[in-house]
C-alpha cells in the first residue's frame, strides 16, 4: 500500500467526483451488476449517491493507488429525519432511546467498497479508518446483511459489535 493515497471530500465537492464514485462502484459490484440485481445497477447507485450527498455532514473518502481510484467510503451524521429512515424497521432496540438522533450522536457509515482487483490488500480498512478518524459523534453505525460473512468478519475484527437487527 505504499502508493495508496486517500482523499477526503465534503458534501460540497463530492459531486465533482461522481464519475470516480461510479467507476469504483462498477468495479466493486461486478457480480451484482452482471447478475441483473436492479439495486446494484449503476444508475440506481448514483441516484442514491446523489440523495446521500444532500445529507448535512456528508463525507466521502476515495483511495487511489498509483493514481488509480480503487475504493471509497462515505457516511453522514444521523439527524432526526435521516435517523427516522435509518432505524425504520428496527427490531427490539437494545435500550430505550437507542434510535433517537439529533445530528450529533451517530455517524452512519453508509458505503464501503473496493474494486475487485484491489481487494484483500487492507484498502477497505484504510478507508474505514480514515472516514471515521476524528469524528465528533459519540458512536457510529453501519448496516450489513447477516449472510455477508466476509463483511461481518471484517467488521468484527475492526471492533464493531452487533447491537440490533433491521
Amino acid at each position: 500500500m505504499a502508493g495508496l493515497v486517500v482523499r477526503r471530500h465534503s458534501r460540497n465537492d463530492a459531486r465533482a467526483v461522481r464519475a470516480v464514485v461510479s467507476l469504483i462502484h462498477r468495479g466493486a459490484c461486478v457480480r451484482g451488476i452482471a447478475g441483473g440485481d436492479p439495486s446494484a445497477g449503476d444508475a440506481e447507485f448514483i441516484g442514491r449517491f446523489d440523495r446521500y450527498v444532500a445529507n448535512q455532514g456528508f463525507e466521502l473518502v476515495v483511495a487511489y493507488e498509483d493514481g488509480e481510484p480503487v475504493g471509497q467510503a462515505w457516511g453522514w451524521p444521523l439527524d432526526v429525519r435521516s435517523g427516522a429512515t435509518w432505524w425504520k424497521g428496527l427490531v427490539c432496540p437494545p435500550e430505550p432511546g437507542f434510535d433517537r438522533e439529533d445530528g450529533h450522536r451517530t455517524f452512519a457509515l453508509s458505503a464501503l467498497m473496493v474494486r475487485r482487483a484491489w481487494t484483500r490488500r487492507g484498502i477497505a480498512r484504510a478507508l474505514h479508518d480514515e472516514l471515521l478518524l476524528n469524528r465528533p459523534e459519540t458512536r457510529a453505525t453501519l448496516l450489513v446483511r447477516p449472510g455477508n460473512i466476509a463483511a461481518c468478519s471484517a467488521y468484527a475484527k475492526w471492533g464493531w459489535t452487533r447491537r440490533a437487527t433491521l
